[in-house]
């Protein structure tokens, strides 16, 4: 037998607890790699034949892997059961048990956590936001077209513009606590990617499109209704409704007036991502200085966001 080479020495039906005996491994020094067969399941399965994950170690760790697991098999259950608790807990939040729980971890897996798998068999919610983002579309369009029928083409395409935009989708997704929840690298993790706008409203769209698949348009339609019902009579009363009909732009401009600072200059950094979900991320500089940098699916989108960043800045500089 080669010296060195892999050996499976745990296996388990749920990505959840494989990565939770992984972290364990890893943190005594333990090089595991994870292979999966499968769909992914947040909890391990009573059904046989559904494929499992396995962790594999070099040879020589085996028996150091071995013990590990054994030593720490009550901490490892009893993170599994908190896991399974704030998943219970999201569900709740939502309104939607779903059947397949794999569809839950997936919307929630960002890239970032996909990407630090050497194994490169963990999947990422990317294509869910695909989803999500044409049956969030869909079902704004037709409540539109159905419950507002005086409105012309025009005022329906501004409120759908609304509503289903970056900043609104955040701010639902904040409400739902979306963040909490986001299974993240570390590198994600380290640089508050639980609290960033643009993460949690393509983590909705994932979720949205994991309730559409798991329960079908009529779940999708019942999940919007619950969600979006404040926005759509806020539309219907032309209220605003979240951070998308503030103009930040304005309020910026008419505080530095205020103040007699300088007018801001907003400048595109970056833009990222393939075509159909295109991010944009914009800096607001007041004085040659950068105050506020912000994310969006287009440039104003994220001048907006910026504006706002650079307000609450500014806003908490003493005076």
């Amino acid at each position: 037998m080669t010296t060195g080479g892999p050996i499976v020495i745990f296996c388990t039906q749920s990505d959840v607890e494989a990565n939770v005996v992984r972290g364990l491994l890893e943190t005594h020094g333990v090089e595991a790699n994870l292979v999966s067969d499968l769909p992914h399941a947040v909890f391990p399965l009573s059904i046989n034949g559904l494929g499992e994950v396995r962790l594999s170690v070099r040879e020589e760790q085996v028996e150091t892997a071995k013990q590990l697991i054994a030593d720490y098999s009550n901490e490892i259950a009893t993170k599994v059961d908190k896991l399974r608790d704030r998943f219970d807990a999201l569900e709740t939040s939502l309104g939607y048990q779903f059947r397949d729980k794999g569809l839950l971890e997936l919307s929630l897996t960002h890239r970032s956590r996909a990407h630090e798998d050497a194994s490169d068999d963990i999947a990422d919610n990317e294509s869910l936001e695909f989803l999500g983002d044409a049956v969030l579309g869909l079902i704004i369009s037709d409540r539109l077209f159905r419950e507002f029928p005086e409105y012309d083409e025009g005022r329906k395409s501004k409120a759908k513009a609304l509503l289903v935009s970056a900043p609104t989708l955040a701010q639902v997704g904040e409400q739902l606590g979306l963040g909490l929840y986001l299974l993240l690298g570390r590198g994600e993790e380290k640089t508050g990617g639980r609290q960033k706008p643009s993460l949690i409203a393509d983590t909705f769209e994932a979720v949205l499109a994991a309730v559409y698949l798991d329960g079908g348009v009529e779940a999708a339609d019942a999940f919007i209704e619950r969600h979006f019902r404040g926005a759509l009579e806020d539309v219907r009363a032309k209220r605003p409704f979240s951070a998308s009909v503030t103009d930040y732009k304005s309020s910026l401009q008419e505080w530095l007036q205020s103040h007699d600072r300088s007018l801001p200059v907003y400048a595109l950094v970056s833009t990222k991502g393939p075509d159909h979900r295109k991010l944009f991320e914009v800096e607001v500089s007041i004085g040659g200085q950068t105050i506020g940098l912000g994310e969006g699916r287009s440039k104003k989108e994220a001048e907006q966001v910026a504006a706002s960043r650079a307000l609450e800045v500014l806003q908490d500089e003493p005076m």
